[in-house]
């Protein structure tokens, strides 16, 4: 009887150690990342994760154990830090050395230079390096790495500055590239569920290894810790409320083959939901009264745009409101209309007289760094009341979001940017606020405080407003979908935010009819007037084209897996070489006349 032929691994590694100070982040880890793999990597802020991907990739040496590599194995690394020189151009880091017509008639490269970085003319790929800010460098790197030929992608934190619709791009991309392995550190839970098939979780200078993506990991490990019966009780509570969420959430998730839904279901039988919400809108209606805040008729206009066309929006006591659209559409605008902070231009805002507003801004400016963690929190107030009577003291509440008894007593100063984020949450929730405006909360939360943020949410008794680019804590904490769709409107969307998806892609069908046409080149010259029917015929033949490149870039991967599959045969070989050169002329034919169709289109 034939054996079953185990996985090839790319890279291994045996017993590996590695430490900062005393602690160790590895220690004597053994694992082994193999060809096709798709991994998620979650713990702790600190914990090791971008260690343990700059030792897979090769970046750091470890300090003990062996790294080993099958030979010829191709490595991308995304880090979190941008090395590429000021003075390049971002078509010389994406593109290389490439002529216009090597890469122009690719749709996978034109595909990931729109949605990544924007477009592909000269606007966008003669931009130098040192003038991006450091979002646009993020997504560059991401592009040049997505457009290498790579065997194995090692990305931290890929879906930072990506909005909800390029996480959900990326997502397919990824799932799309067969034979790829992918190890993706991400607090971005959404998107864990959506590229891996297993999970890493890093903590104690060890490696737990599970089958399957971010729902599968949270039920395996709540059951590990049932049948252990040895973890802390209130872990096991927010694991066990996690998981109802997700066996009560979009169908989605619980129709992934590896997630056990009779397991999940035993196992949440008695659990209550996450929020009731008559106790929530009880408690906020009594502190809050019927106003809470409202846009009549509300304009805002910048640099010949109209972000809010006559807007009229009503805020309840005890909303939770979820804000989604593409970057620039207007997101943080709207929160700072909402708040008082920003003016319109025409319209009222009205505000009621009971409100008491605390808003977390993407800055840090206000934290003293001289004051220790846990006495910058005891400058707001001593104890937070919560939803059922409840009381918190400030010690509990920096617990309770990650700040351990001895890290209470770490100057401000010596935080880590993730950590001084936590605590300006923390002091924010101090002051007892009725309505809580959260914009980009999620930014540099692993995805344990994220998970103790969203049980906190559930206890708060206000009305919620948030601004997010993680799907996962939107649908997680929220009841209400607002989008901004770039026309100035916002929208209430029923279907969340794959209705917002699905109004996005039929947008981009509307204004662009293909891929290829979503950027028009602003360096392509004026040619001769030419008639709307020679436009039309030109685009479809565009489109047909791409199709015939489609089927050549997949041709040429099966000559390729055929030619490394009978490699002892000499034969075989041949004609395969000779099959691999008449589909190399066929796509360089294809390009050619691609580049003759786009500039009639273009005309």
């Amino acid at each position: 009887m034939l054996g079953v032929v185990a996985p090839v691994n790319l890279v291994n590694l045996e017993r590996v150690s590695k430490a900062y100070g005393r602690e160790p982040l590895l220690d004597g880890v053994s694992l082994g990342v193999a060809v096709g793999e798709r991994i998620g990597v979650v713990g702790r802020n600190g914990a090791g994760k971008s260690t343990l991907l700059r030792v897979l990739a090769g970046s750091e040496e470890p300090d003990g154990g062996r790294v080993s590599r099958t030979t010829g194995t191709r490595v991308g690394l995304l880090g979190q830090r941008d090395e590429h020189a000021a003075d390049l151009t971002v078509r010389q880091v994406v593109l290389g050395d490439a002529a216009p017509h090597e890469w122009a008639g690719r749709p996978l490269v034109r595909q990931v230079l729109v949605e990544l970085l924007g477009g592909h003319d000269d606007t966008v790929l003669e931009r130098r390096v040192g003038s991006l800010s450091g979002g646009e460098r993020r997504r560059m790197g991401l592009a040049a790495l997505l457009l290498d030929e790579q065997d194995l992608l090692v990305l931290d934190e890929p879906t930072n500055h990506l909005d909800v619709e390029a996480v959900a791009w990326l997502a397919d991309h990824l799932r799309q590239r067969r034979g790829l392995a992918l190890v993706v550190v991400t607090h971005d839970r959404w998107f864990l569920d959506a590229a891996s098939d297993r999970t890493w979780e890093v903590g104690r200078g060890t490696v737990q290894e599970y089958d399957g993506g971010y729902s599968a990991y949270v039920l395996a490990k709540a059951e590990r810790a049932r049948q252990a019966g040895a973890a802390e009780a209130r872990r096991q509570n927010l694991v066990r409320k996690e998981l109802a969420w997700l066996r009560r959430g979009a169908p989605a998730r619980t129709t992934k083959p590896k997630f056990r839904i009779d397991a999940a279901a035993a196992l949440i039988a008695d659990e209550p939901p996450p929020r009731d919400g008559v106790e929530l809108l009880r408690f906020a209606g009594s502190r809050l009264g019927r106003t809470v805040l409202e846009l009549h008729d509300v304009s805002i206009r910048r640099a010949e745009r109209e972000l809010l066309d006559r807007v009229t929006l009503p805020v309840g006591p005890g909303a939770r409101v979820g804000i989604v659209g593409a970057n620039g559409a207007g997101k943080t605008t709207l929160l700072q209309v909402l708040t008082g902070a920003l003016d319109p231009d025409s319209g009222r805002v009205v505000q009621g007289s009971t409100v008491k507003a605390a808003v977390l801004s993407q800055h840090l400016d206000e934290l003293d760094p001289r004051r220790r963690v846990l006495e910058s929190v005891e400058d707001v107030a001593q104890r937070v009341a919560l939803a059922g009577g409840r009381e918190l003291t400030a010690s509990q509440l920096c617990e309770r979001l990650g700040f351990g008894a001895d890290r209470q007593w770490t100057p401000v100063g010596e935080l880590s940017g993730g950590e001084r984020r936590r605590l300006q949450l923390t002091r924010l929730l101090m002051a007892g606020p009725n309505v809580l405006v959260l914009d980009e909360p999620t930014n540099d939360f692993d995805v344990e405080t994220l998970t103790a943020l969203e049980d906190l949410l559930d206890s708060f008794a206000g009305t919620l407003l948030v601004v997010s680019h993680d799907r996962y804590f939107i649908e997680r904490v929220c009841d209400v979908t607002w989008a901004l769709l770039g026309d100035g409107t916002v929208r209430e969307l029923p279907g969340g935010i794959e209705e917002y998806l699905a109004l996005r892609r039929a947008e981009v069908d509307r204004t662009a009819g293909s891929p290829a046409t979503v950027q028009r080149s602003s360096s392509a010259e004026a040619g001769a007037v030419r008639s709307s029917g020679d436009v039309r015929a030109a685009r479809k033949s565009m489109s047909r084209l791409e199709r015939e490149m489609g089927a050549l870039e997949r041709d040429e991967a099966s000559i390729h897996d055929q030619m490394a599959a009978h490699a002892t045969d000499h034969a075989r070989i041949g004609e395969l070489a000779a099959r691999l050169r008449e589909v190399g002329d066929r796509r360089q034919q294809v390009e050619e006349e691609w580049l003759l169709a786009a500039e009639v289109a273009e005309g």
